[in-house]
């Protein structure tokens, strides 16, 4: 099929772009600016310039496809208002891609997060986080799920803390960021909470799986990794880096600290047995030993 996507160019686009042109797909794919448009077409994709403020392109793209995926998002976590106004921005995406599409019976994928739940590992089961700094998403991607009663084959895959790849991306990413401007490997609290993740590229596989197969209204887990403790990941960025390893207060990490802070494993144990996804690549353990010094 013919898929317009939004976010292809980034870490876990360009995972998709490349999981979908090797899978008999053809892509357009949301561009924001000439280097982003250029990445694009050298990926085998058909770039459209735009994003996603850009709600009249966004509505042109979805009639131009036989189905949609949504991975952009202005990763402005600068401040609490820099990160709602990506918040917002994103929520009149999705709802202008949705409208584009009712009555169509075509797939819309949404990317959402996996939600933490106390003393146990989220499931497939459990709701949506639509509380918290970016509860926002949350509820948009709801609207989403919701479309499966207006004709749109709507499903979510929800993506845990740390999506990577050779090294970089995500939570971790931030982590290793952080790490090389303060000259400290730094964890919130105790670091005994636990972060699930996923390799880009076995994500990339569970959203092409959700664009061909997902029925309407359904939720899917694109976790690797159940749950790794975030002090052995900051043990491994500070080996490689050669930085020490200790705890930092929690207000180093923004607006985002209270998500640092939760204990959030997530289970994939429903997605692998009804899409038939299981993850090949490497662990985030095992990537971070592709951070360089």
């Amino acid at each position: 099929m013919h898929v317009f996507i939004t976010g292809g160019t980034g870490l876990i686009g360009s995972a998709v772009v490349a999981e979908l042109l090797g899978n008999g797909h053809t892509v357009l794919a949301l561009a924001r600016s000439d280097a982003s448009a250029q990445a694009a077409s050298a990926a085998g994709a058909e770039p459209v310039r735009g994003g996603l403020a850009d709600l009249d392109v966004l509505r042109a793209g979805v009639g131009q496809a036989d189905g949609v995926i949504h991975l952009a998002f202005a990763n402005d976590f600068s401040s609490p208002e820099a990160l709602a106004n990506a918040v917002a921005e994103e929520s009149a995406a999705l709802a202008a891609l949705g409208e584009a599409l009712v009555g169509s019976d075509r797939p819309f994928v949404a990317c959402s997060g996996t939600p933490a739940v106390p003393g146990r590992a989220s499931t497939e089961a459990d709701q949506t986080p639509t509380e918290g700094p970016v509860g926002g998403r949350g509820r948009a991607v709801m609207g989403v799920l919701s479309l499966a009663s207006r004709g749109v084959r709507s499903s979510a895959v929800r993506l845990p803390r740390t999506v990577h790849n050779e090294g970089s991306g995500g939570f971790a990413g931030v982590l290793t960021g952080i790490a090389r401007q303060s000259g400290v490997s730094g964890y919130p609290g105790d670091g005994t909470q636990r972060w699930p993740a996923v390799h880009a590229l076995d994500a990339a596989v569970l959203f092409r799986l959700a664009l061909e197969r997902a029925r309407a209204g359904t939720v899917w887990h694109a976790v690797g990794d159940e749950g790794d403790q975030v002090r052995d990941i900051a043990a491994v960025i500070g080996r490689r880096l050669g930085l020490p390893v200790e705890s930092v207060p929690v207000e180093t990490y923004g607006p985002l600290g209270v998500i640092f802070a939760a204990d959030q494993p997530s289970s994939s144990t429903h997605t692998r047995q009804a899409l038939g996804w299981e993850p090949k690549h490497p662990s985030l353990l095992e990537d971070l030993e592709n951070v360089q010094p």
